[in-house]
């Protein structure tokens, strides 16, 4: 294993994190967005000018109004502009009605642009070039039959001094097509049996006057949104003034004394712009709600017994902090059973199998080894708690949720690979002091190797690690980082064990052939990594990113093979590679979102999770079993093929009618992430039975069918 290699961890471990750089478009199955701006005066201070997101949406996809309806979520922008720039709220386009079964949303199909106005104050000053650097991180949720979150990272330069009207015309059809605050005489009067608004309009454009009208509730959870005109609700003039009788929703969840509306020409599944938007103050006494608002009663029943039954995470002082740190060590010790563990065993195997090592060298090299394990633990866990203070959503294997991470470790296994195979040496192509350092410093190469094993291996969980890991993230810096350090110690413990048993060099066979064939068989399993990384930034980014990874791989091999050649030979396929290089990294596609990987048809035996739909099951007295996993652990992947896939587990899902939910954690999800520090744990696999009246209960991170059986009630 070569010093050279492990070191470019360090590099991974810091920079890995980092997540892909960001584009002004991205495209994916589901939508193309784009970052554009229209500032046609340039940037001034004391002026405005105009940023958007466009949405192309494939055909029968959608994303949300600001209010979504019965279901969905609205788009988010979160900005990052210079200093004296103010960007305002989202200037929102005319919706349209979208029929789901007995619902209906608010949204936009087709194509739609989010335009959003930027003040520039006086305080501006024109930074040094006089380009200003956008950046843009947007959320929606995009739908058609199942639905898919989805964010995106976006950048944009515009010039301070110089127009950019590119889009204009993009600009002025949003601009006509947002609802225009309309002053008047409105009103809205419950009636006396509180089902329903009666709301009288005047002066709206007379153009309107004896038409038909869209009426669209730009206040969220009141109306009954799927309310048909002409069965559900009326509408009428009277001259010049607009009256109609709107019905309230049986589940609202709010009781507001002012509303707001949008209203257009034409149907609500297809409004015609212009529109308005107008202010109604709610005159008259709102009924009393339901205990549980926006739920049923039998519903909110389930969800108060939910709570009373929550588990609460593990306490420090539930356990102590000796049992805690005897935990998180156990749980450390486990992991090296794990199938997590599998890619990096030829890491630790190779260790023994060099010639001319003493015995104080391998008690020396496992010292290293468990320091580099140890370290490696508390870099992740400080990193992960540091960013769950700053408010990220964040939960143990993080790391493998960053593609860049995904990327950078398939190039570092792929070099290693290479290098056990044969394909090079380092002494062919650094300089003679950078190819002797490795055999001045093993100790050094030692210590890398336990941080790239801690790198591969910390995505899952072991019994007892979970756990720990649970209280972990709940205490105070300086006791949480112990438990880290235990588990790492754990983990380090056999190859540390190992290196001090003088018996064990003498038990190997002697130095011969054998070895170089043993170093040359250890490439695959390096080789094997790279193909389960591969998968799981196909998971992460699509085909498309995978295609990119691929070329670069075979690049990096090219350009190895080719700098062993000799003579102008060599310069010529060096110059080849440096060409297509650099073709690849100016064309790498922007990050695509592919579909969730457990978003599944209706029918199917395994859904996609969500909290709602968990609440719903309980509420009809069905129990839930949830498979907490993601496509970078091992671990999770195995159980999936064997005891979740068993005959026995599947016939006692179908007998008892339990909801098998899948909650795919290969992307960041705030909701995954806060669902399992619910439930005491901070990373994948983790296996819950949600069942009425009972708390949830946590089974083992290698359960067996006959676990999973008792634990169904």
């Amino acid at each position: 294993m070569s010093f050279i290699l492990r070191c470019l961890l360090c590099a991974c471990l810091l920079t890995g994190l980092i997540p892909v750089s960001a584009q002004t478009s991205l495209r994916n199955n589901q939508v193309q967005a784009e970052l554009l701006a229209h500032a046609p005066h340039g940037v001034q201070a004391g002026q405005t000018f105009w940023l958007g997101l466009k949405i192309a949406h494939a055909p029968h996809w959608h994303t949300y109004w600001q209010n979504p309806g019965d279901s969905g979520l609205p788009t988010q922008l979160h900005w990052q502009l210079p200093n004296g720039l103010q960007a305002g709220a989202i200037a929102w386009p005319l919706p349209k009605k979208i029929p789901i079964g007995s619902l209906a949303n608010y949204g936009y199909e087709g194509t739609v642009l989010l335009a959003v106005p930027v003040q520039v104050t006086p305080q501006f000053q024109p930074p040094l070039g006089g380009r200003l650097r956008i950046a843009l991180r947007a959320e929606w949720l995009v739908c058609r039959q199942e639905c898919i979150p989805q964010e995106g990272q976006f950048t944009l330069e515009l010039p301070a001094h110089s127009a950019t009207a590119l889009h204009g015309d993009l600009f002025d059809a949003a601009h006509a097509a947002t609802p225009q605050n309309r002053p008047g005489a409105h009103s809205a009067h419950i009636t006396e049996d509180g089902q329903h608004l009666r709301l009288r309009m005047a002066q709206l454009p007379s153009a309107w006057h004896g038409q038909t009208l869209s009426l669209l509730p730009a206040t969220p959870h009141v109306m009954h949104n799927a309310a048909q005109l002409g069965r559900d609700w009326h509408q009428q003039w009277d001259g010049a003034t607009w009256t109609a009788q709107v019905p309230v929703s049986p589940e609202r969840g709010d009781s507001p004394s002012q509303m707001q509306w949008v209203l257009a020409l034409g149907p609500e599944t297809a409004p015609r712009p212009p529109a308005v938007q107008v202010d109604t103050s709610v005159q008259g006494r709102w009924p009393e709600r339901a205990p549980s608002a926006g739920v049923s009663p039998a519903l909110a029943q389930a969800l108060e017994a939910a709570a009373q039954t929550a588990p609460a995470a593990p306490r420090l002082a539930d356990i102590g902090f000796g049992l805690a740190l005897l935990g998180a060590l156990i749980g450390g010790l486990i992991l090296n059973l794990m199938p997590c563990v599998f890619p990096v065993l030829a890491i630790k195997v190779l260790g023994f199998t060099r010639t001319g090592i003493t015995e104080a060298q391998h008690r020396a090299s496992g010292l290293a080894y468990s320091l580099g394990a140890v370290l490696a633990f508390v870099l992740l866990g400080g990193l992960m708690l540091a960013l769950r203070a700053a408010g990220e959503q964040l939960g143990w294997g993080f790391q493998l949720q960053s593609p860049a991470m995904v990327i950078a470790l398939a190039v570092l296994f792929s070099l290693l690979g290479l290098n056990l195979a044969g394909l090079f040496e380092f002494g062919q192509l650094l300089p003679s002091a950078l190819a002797h350092l490795h055999s001045r410093h093993p100790t050094i190469d030692a210590a890398l190797s336990g941080v790239l094993a801690v790198a591969v291996a910390s995505p899952c969980t072991a019994p007892f690690m979970g756990a720990s890991l649970g209280l972990a993230v709940s205490l105070p810096a300086w006791q949480a980082l112990p438990v880290f350090a235990s588990m790492g110690l754990g983990m380090a413990l056999p190859y540390l064990a190992l290196s001090f048993w003088p018996a064990l060099a003498h038990r190997l066979p002697r130095p011969g052939v054998w070895m170089q064939t043993f170093r040359q068989a250890m490439a695959f399993p390096m080789f094997a990594t790279v193909v389960w990384l591969v998968w799981v930034l196909g998971q992460q980014s699509g085909v498309d990113t995978v295609a990119a990874l691929l070329a670069l791989l075979v690049l990096i091999a090219l350009g190895l093979w080719a700098s062993l050649r000799q003579g102008r030979t060599r310069i010529a396929w060096l110059g080849l590679c440096a060409l297509l290089l650099t073709g690849l990294l100016s064309q790498w596609p922007t990050a695509s979102l592919p579909a969730s990987t457990t978003a599944s048809a209706p029918g199917e035996r395994w859904q996609a999770w969500d909290a709602d739909s968990v609440r719903k099951a309980l509420a009809q007295d069905r129990t839930v079993f949830v498979d907490f996993t993601a496509a970078w652990c091992v671990t999770c992947q195995y159980n999936k093929k064997t005891v979740l896939a068993s005959a026995e587990v599947l016939a006692a899902f179908d007998a008892k009618q339990v909801l098998a939910l899948r909650a795919d954690w290969t992307r960041r999800d705030p909701a995954i992430t806060a669902e399992l520090g619910r439930l005491g744990r901070s990373g994948v696999p983790v296996y819950a039975v949600y069942a009425p009246g009972r708390a949830p209960q946590v089974l083992s991170e290698l359960p067996s069918a006959a676990d999973i059986l008792r634990a169904l009630p």
